[in-house]
């Protein structure tokens, strides 16, 4: 498929490490409308495909993305022309939710999705990266919950997201002030794992660590996707019970079975395709 916001490429001919870029670098990678439609398409299409193991989202040029394309925001009022009050709220709230979608389909892929990060991360773009499995970035990366400048409330899930990765009290901060942080408070603030002294070492470093997932077990991978992201919003208690039904089904696989022969034998083990 072509897509006027997005490319998709393969790491390598036999590589199962899928690479997912925002492409509008002559836009800083701003979110246009286009990228709202495309975006779930595309990460549907890549937890669909056999082939895919891991998913690097990153952006194209010189920025990772710039946040939302201010004349998606426009698109959204025009929208909303209705004489009736009612009715423009109703048709202004199924547009949030139409751009909400979009996001949350990074957690509703299978798939573990990688951010690798990049110079500017505004606004919309940590919306992004907060839904997505593993966040990395390199040291010239600036961030800001951008949206309190615009007169906007936060609202495609930085707000609900970021508090559980960053805490409560520095998501407040961040959310209020709309501050620029630099990389290596994103480190303390345990907004990525990892920084990276280059945008060359940062791609270097994702690449080993999305190779070393695509190696592992695809029911083990995205049954530990899954788990942790139901667990999140369940007791302890409910989340012990979610997985051990997952795995009442996913340990009756040759995975574990070809895990162990491998272990046994001192050889990589080999995985049937999800």
């Amino acid at each position: 498929m072509e897509y006027k916001s997005l490319k998709i490429t393969q790491k390598s001919p036999n590589s199962r490490v899928y690479y997912l870029y925002l492409n509008r670098p002559g836009q800083l990678n701003a979110l246009s409308r286009d990228f709202f439609t495309e975006f779930p398409k595309a990460i549907s299409s890549l937890d669909h495909n056999p082939d895919v193991a891991v998913i690097i989202l990153t952006g194209s040029g010189k920025h990772f993305c710039s946040g939302i394309d201010l004349q998606t925001l426009s698109d959204g009022f025009k929208e909303t022309h209705a004489a009736d009050h009612g009715r423009n709220v109703v048709k202004l709230r199924r547009h949030i939710k139409f751009l909400q979608e979009a996001v949350t389909a990074l957690e509703s892929c299978r798939k573990p999705v990688i951010a690798a990060v990049h110079c500017a991360c505004i606004g919309g773009a940590i919306d992004i990266i907060t839904a997505c499995d593993i966040r990395y970035c390199c040291s010239d990366t600036f961030f800001s919950v951008k949206e309190v400048d615009l007169a906007i409330t936060a609202d495609l899930g930085t707000l609900q997201r970021l508090p559980r990765i960053v805490g409560f009290g520095n998501a407040m901060e961040l959310a209020l002030t709309g501050r620029r942080f630099t990389a290596s408070e994103a480190k303390d603030l345990g907004l990525v794992s990892k920084v990276f002294t280059s945008k060359e070492a940062l791609m270097e470093g994702v690449n080993v660590v999305a190779e070393e997932i695509a190696a592992k077990s695809p029911l083990a991978v995205i049954g530990t996707k899954a788990v942790l992201l139901k667990s999140r919003d369940l007791t302890v208690e409910q989340g012990l019970d979610y997985v051990a039904t997952w795995n009442s089904g996913a340990l009756l696989s040759d995975d574990m079975k070809e895990a162990i022969s491998a272990h046994n034998e001192k050889r990589k083990p080999r995985f049937a395709k999800l």
